[in-house]
C-alpha cells in the first residue's frame, strides 16, 4: 500500500516540488529533505540523460538508511495553458500482485540457501534454506554484514567477502567451493557457492545474490576417487611387507581416521614358516599404525608385538565373517570390547570414550587371508557410512595384494639366496697355488637374486682354476640354472680340460638344456663365464671367457690392467669357437674376476667404470679381504641393479727346490733305479716316512707307462701341500679302473694306487697324458 500511495511532482527540470506520505514511507526522507533536491539525486546508479519523463521504468531508489529499493516508476506530464509540460507527476506502479506473489515464493521455497546483499555486502533478503542453513531468524539476519553472519556459523567469512567484492567491483558472476570441518556449528559439509550481480535501470550493479549448494556427498565421493587414485601409486611401491602396510596406513590418516593399525599373522612375516590356517582365537603381530596426535597419550599395542582380538572386537569378527565390520557406541559388542580394552589399557580410557564409530576390514588377497586393518573415528567426525565401508574394503584389498605380492618376493629372495649360498663354495679348498679373498652381494632391487657365482677349484699338479660367471636374469630360475653350469664346471674342470675347451663343452650344455625347454627361454638360460687356470709352477695363467668381462691384474710393481682377452660369445649361442689366452704372473700377482653388476651403471661409462676397478685395485691394503671392501666401496654403484660377484687371487710359486724330474727310459729294468732316486729325494725333503707307500705307487705308474703307454716318458715329483707324483708318456690312452679276477696275473695296479693315495686321475696334454696321484703329508 505504501507504493501505492507514494508520489512526487517536479518541474521541468527534474527538482522535487512535492513528497507526499507514502514516499516518505518508501525512502525514509521527510517533504523536507526531498523538495527542492533534483530528483537524480535520489536515484542509485548511473541514471540516463534527459526529461523527468525518462524516469519512467524499473529503477533502483537509494533508500535514507542507504540501502536501494527497486521499484517501477511512471513519470506522467502536467500540461500547463500552454498544452505544453509544465511540470510531472511520479507514481510507484504497484506489482502485478499474482507475478510478485509467485515470484517471492519461488526465491522463499527455493532449495538453494539464497540471499540478496547490496554493495555493502549486507542482507536485504534471504530464504527460508539459508535461514535453516544458517540457523537464526530471520530479524536477526536482516541489515548484518554477510562476513559477519557467515563466521558465526564457521565458514570463512574473509573468503565469502573477497568473493562478494569482486562480483561488486568487477560486475561478473564468481562460483567456487568451501567447505566447514566437522567441529564447525554446521557440521562436515561441502558448499559450491555462486554469487551473480543484480543491475539497475543504468546497468550499474546495485545487489549481488548469493546461493550455496550443498555438494557434499558430490565432494565426499571425489575424495574416495582421489584417496583410491593416490593409493593406486602410493601403495606397494616397494616389496617390503612392513613398508607396504605402513603405506597404507598414511593413506587412512589423518584423512580417512583418527586412528589406523595393521595386524599380519606371523606365517606373512616369516619366509620360512608355511602357511597355517590360524586358530580363531590367534594372536596378529603389529606391524603399522598411526593416530592423530590431538587427545592420543600412546598406543596400547607396540610395533612388533602380539595383539590378541577379543571375539567380540570389530577386527576379531572381520577376519571370522571375512567382510567388513562397522561398528560404534550403542552396539553391545562394541561396549564390551571397549571395557576389554579399559581393562588391558587403563591409560587410553579418556580417548576410547570419544570413538564414535570403527571400521575393520580383513586383508585378503588370492582367497588368502594375511590380516586385518582396523580404523577408528573420534568425535566431532562423522561415523564411519556404507561407502566408507567399500572405501576400506577396496583400499585394503589393493593392500593386500601388494603385502601378498612383497611376501611371495621375500620369500622368493630367500629361497634364491639359500639355494644360491648352497651352490657356492662355502670354505675355499685347501691349495698353495694362490691366496684367495672373495665377496659376493646379492641384489636388492625389484627383480630379485640374479645368477652370478664364483669357484675356486683345485687341479692337478697344484694348479687351481678360478671361475665368475652370470646367468641372464633373475629369481629362481636363473639361480637353479647358476646351480647347473656350477655343477658342469666342477665335472668338466675334473676332467682337465683347457678354458677353451671347457667352455666349448659348457656351451653345448647350455644350448642343450635351452633345447630341453619352450624355445622361448633360450634367452633366460644365456650366461657368461670366465674360466682361468693357474699353475704355480711354470706361473702360467691361461684363460678364456664366453661373453664376460675381462680380469684385471695387479703386477707386484703396483701397476693394474685388464687382461687383454678375446671375448667369445656368451654360453648358449652355439657354433662359435673360444679362445685362449696365456701370460705369466711374477709371483705376488693380484688377479681380479668379477661380474658385470660390479662395474654396469647407467649413469656411468663402462670405460670409466674399469680404470677406477684398476685404481682401487692399487690401493694400498693390508689383506686380500681389506682389498674386496675397498674395491667395492670405491667402484660399486650406489644402488646396483645386479648381484655382484668379486674374487681376488694372490699368486704363489713354487721353487725349484719343491720340484724334482726324471727322464724314464722305456725299460722296465729301470724301474729299479727309477724307485732308488725317488727314495733319495724324499729323504732330502724329510719325507722318510712316506717312502714306502710313494715307491709302491711311483714303481706302478712307472710300468704302467712303460707297458702300455709310449715313449717320452717322464717322471715328476711335487712337494707342495700334498705329495704329488707325476708320470706322463706320449700315449693319448686314458688308464682305468678293472676288477681283476682271482687267477689273473695283472689288473691290480690303478687298484692299489686308488687306495693307498688321496686321489688320483689322468689329463690330456699336447704331448699325451699324465697319470698323477696325490698322498697327504703330515702337518707341518
Amino acid at each position: 500500500m505504501e507504493q501505492a500511495s507514494a508520489a512526487a511532482t517536479l518541474d521541468v527540470h527534474g527538482t522535487v516540488t512535492g513528497w507526499s506520505e507514502g514516499a516518505r514511507r518508501l525512502t525514509g526522507y521527510p517533504a523536507e529533505e526531498a523538495v527542492g533536491r533534483p530528483a537524480r539525486d535520489l536515484l542509485a546508479g548511473v541514471v540516463p540523460p534527459g526529461p523527468p519523463a525518462a524516469l519512467s521504468g524499473t529503477v533502483l531508489l537509494r533508500h535514507r538508511d542507504g540501502s536501494t529499493v527497486a521499484l517501477t516508476l511512471r513519470a506522467s506530464p502536467l500540461l500547463g495553458v500552454t498544452g505544453t509540460p509544465a511540470g510531472y507527476m511520479v507514481t510507484v506502479e504497484p506489482p502485478d500482485s499474482e507475478t510478485f506473489l509467485l515470484t517471492g515464493e519461488v526465491f522463499r521455497q527455493a532449495s538453494l540457501a539464497m540471499s540478496v546483499h547490496d554493495t555493502r555486502h549486507r542482507y536485504l533478503r534471504v530464504n527460508e534454506a539459508a535461514r535453516r542453513m544458517l540457523g537464526m531468524p530471520e530479524e536477526d539476519i536482516i541489515g548484518r554484514r554477510l562476513p559477519d553472519v557467515i563466521e558465526a556459523v564457521d565458514l570463512d567469512g574473509v573468503q565469502i567477502g573477497v568473493h562478494l567484492r569482486q562480483v561488486v567491483d568487477t560486475g561478473r558472476p564468481v562460483r567456487y567451493e568451501t567447505f566447514t570441518s566437522a567441529s564447525s556449528r554446521l557440521g562436515e559439509h561441502a558448499w559450491v557457492i555462486e554469487m551473480w550481480p543484480v543491475r539497475d535501470a543504468s546497468g550499474e550493479v546495485a545487489a549481488v545474490v548469493a546461493a550455496g549448494f550443498e555438494s557434499t556427498d558430490q565432494h565426499r565421493a571425489h575424495q574416495r576417487l582421489t584417496l583410491l587414485s593416490e593409493a593406486a601409486t602410493g601403495i606397494g611401491t616397494t616389496l617390503d611387507v612392513v613398508r607396504t602396510t605402513e603405506e597404507l596406513i598414511e593413506f587412512l590418516v589423518p584423512r580417512f581416521a583418527d586412528f589406523a593399525a595393521v595386524n599380519l599373522f606371523d606365517w606373512v612375516l616369516d619366509t620360512e614358516r608355511p602357511f597355517v590356517v590360524p586358530a580363531e582365537d590367534a594372536g596378529l603381530r603389529r606391524v603399522a599404525h598411526s593416530v592423530t596426535t590431538d587427545g592420543f597419550p600412546r598406543a596400547s599395542v607396540h610395533l612388533g608385538e602380539i595383539d590378541v582380538h577379543p571375539p567380540c572386537s570389530a577386527s576379531a569378527q572381520a577376519l571370522r565373517e571375512g567382510r567388513p565390520v562397522r561398528t560404534g557406541p550403542g552396539d553391545p559388542d562394541f561396549d564390551r570390547w571397549m571395557r576389554i580394552r579399559n581393562e588391558q589399557a587403563p591409560h587410553n580410557r579418556a580417548y576410547r570414550e570419544r570413538v564414535c564409530s570403527a571400521l575393520a576390514v580383513p586383508l585378503m588377497a588370492r582367497g588368502t587371508t594375511l590380516g586385518v586393518v582396523l580404523a577408528v573415528r573420534t568425535r566431532p567426525q562423522a561415523p564411519y557410512a556404507d561407502d566408507d565401508a567399500v572405501l576400506m574394503q577396496e583400499l585394503a584389498s589393493r593392500a593386500a595384494v601388494c603385502v601378498d605380492n612383497a611376501r611371495r618376493f621375500a620369500r622368493e629372495r630367500a629361497t634364491a639366496l639359500v639355494l644360491q649360498h648352497s651352490l657356492q663354495p662355502r670354505g675355499l679348498p685347501g691349495q698353495a697355488a694362490v691366496e684367495v679373498a672373495h665377496r659376493y652381494l646379492p641384489s636388492v632391487s625389484a627383480a630379485g637374486i640374479g645368477g652370478d657365482w664364483f669357484d675356486v677349484i683345485p687341479l692337478s699338479g697344484s694348479r687351481v682354476a678360478l671361475v665368475v660367471g652370470d646367468v641372464v636374469g633373475h629369481g629362481i630360475p636363473s639361480t637353479a640354472t647358476m646351480g647347473r653350469l656350477c655343477t658342469a664346471v666342477r665335472t668338466l674342470a675334473d676332467v682337465d680340460l683347457p678354458p677353451d675347451e671347457l667352455l666349448t663343452h659348457l656351451d653345448d650344455l647350455v644350448t642343450h638344456l635351452a633345447a630341453g625347454d619352450d624355445g622361448a627361454e633360450i634367452a633366460e638360460l644365456g650366461a657368461t663365464c670366465l674360466y682361468t687356470v693357474y699353475d704355480p709352477v711354470t706361473r702360467v695363467l691361461t684363460l678364456a671367457a664366453a661373453g664376460h668381462p675381462a680380469p684385471a691384474v695387479v703386477l707386484p710393481d703396483g701397476t693394474a690392467q685388464l687382461v687383454p682377452v678375446t671375448a667369445g660369445p656368451p654360453l648358449g649361442v652355439g657354433g662359435l669357437p673360444f679362445e685362449a689366452t696365456e701370460l705369466v704372473l711374477p709371483e705376488g700377482s693380484v688377479v681380479a674376476l668379477y661380474t658385470d653388476g660390479l662395474l654396469d651403471d647407467r649413469d656411468r661409462d663402462v670405460d670409466h667404470a674399469a680404470a677406477e676397478l684398476c685404481r682401487a685395485l692399487t690401493a694400498p691394503a693390508n689383506s686380500l679381504d681389506a682389498l674386496c671392501d675397498s674395491v667395492l666401496k670405491a667402484v660399486m654403484p650406489e644402488e646396483p641393479g645386479d648381484d655382484v660377484a668379486l674374487l681376488l687371487a694372490c699368486t704363489r710359486a713354487l721353487g725349484t727346490d719343491r720340484i724334482r724330474t726324471w727322464d724314464v727310459r722305456s725299460d722296465p729294468a729301470h724301474v729299479a733305479a727309477v724307485r732308488r732316486d725317488v727314495v733319495e729325494q724324499l729323504g732330502e725333503w724329510g719325507l722318510g716316512e712316506e717312502a714306502f707307500v710313494t715307491e709302491l705307487v711311483v714303481s706302478e705308474l712307472v710300468t704302467n707307462a712303460i707297458r702300455y703307454g709310449e715313449p717320452p716318458i717322464q717322471l715328476r715329483l711335487i712337494r707342495d701341500t700334498t705329495l704329488i707324483c707325476e708320470v706322463s708318456d706320449g700315449s693319448a690312452t686314458s688308464p682305468h679302473l678293472r676288477r681283476a679276477h682271482a687267477y689273473d696275473e695283472g689288473g691290480r695296479g690303478l687298484l692299489l694306487v686308488a687306495q693307498l693315495t688321496q686321489r688320483w686321475g689322468s689329463r690330456q696334454t699336447s704331448s699325451g697324458k699324465t697319470i698323477w696321484a696325490e698322498q697327504p703329508l703330515p702337518a707341518q
